[in-house]
């Protein structure tokens, strides 16, 4: 049977339709509903997989001169004063070019942006686990339920390890909504801190880790093995890379 919030709400949260009201709600209703939560990630990997395909192809230089062509013939038809006409028509021109050749040229700029982007959104939902009642789908100190809890919702292994020994005890883990797609949350605790270490599944390439702080939260972001990982915490910066590193290290 179909969870109602699958039709009423999913492709509405997806893309980013819903108000804060909704997108809260369903947000929380995320954390307990497998179906939900298997949809969501199943149309974050279509829509991974479509803009991989790269499906478009780059307008020719021959396009652009074509349409400056027929403007110039509009221009000459027209009673429009022809040399305010072609300064606007050639602002146009140079602005649509900028946009299409910037997607293309500026991958560097992209990424930073997509990273800036990313870590306040990883910010803000980390801030709101910290709420109480929101920190876990399913409590324990035990790696081993904590990881088949994961495994009976996501299409992807999470990994769970307790790391008490070194000073992160494993608190449990919960479903999370991230940029429209479920990624994983595991969660651990230090020194009266919270830690939440998110996953998801990715086609990108591993890559070394990136580091930042936002609004007096420092998070760490890797990924390795087809998963892309974000350890965030208001805990000393020294101490997220240590989790990283001990992820790292059994990932």
């Amino acid at each position: 049977m179909r969870c109602d919030f699958s039709d009423s709400l999913l492709q509405s949260y997806f893309d980013g339709e819903l108000n804060a009201f909704r997108a809260v709600e369903f947000e929380r209703h995320i954390q307990r509903c497998a179906d939900c939560a298997e949809q969501l990630v199943n149309q974050d990997l279509l829509s991974g997989t479509l803009q991989l395909a790269q499906l478009y192809e780059p307008a020719p230089a021959s396009l652009r001169r074509k349409i400056l062509v027929e403007c110039r013939t509009v221009a000459s038809t027209t009673a429009v004063s022809e040399p305010i006409l072609w300064h606007w028509l050639a602002a146009a021109a140079a602005l649509l070019l900028i946009a299409l050749m910037g997607w293309r040229v500026s991958p560097d700029l992209r990424n930073e942006d997509y990273q800036a982007e990313l870590a306040g959104e990883i910010v803000e939902v980390h801030k709101r686990s910290l709420q109480p009642g929101h920190a876990t789908g399913i409590a324990s100190n035990d790696e081993y339920p904590v990881r088949g809890w994961f495994d009976g919702k996501v299409k992807f292994p999470v990994p769970v390890r307790d790391f008490a020994k070194e000073g992160f005890v494993l608190q449990g883990g919960r479903l999370d909504i991230v940029e429209g797609r479920s990624v994983a949350a595991v969660v651990y605790a230090r020194n009266g801190h919270l830690l939440n270490v998110f996953v998801w599944p990715t086609r990108e390439a591993d890559i070394s880790p990136r580091t930042g702080s936002r609004q007096g939260f420092h998070w760490v972001d890797w990924r390795k093995g087809k998963l892309e990982f974000c350890a965030v915490s208001d805990a000393d910066p020294a101490e997220v890379e240590q989790l990283h590193q001990l992820i790292q290290s059994f990932s």
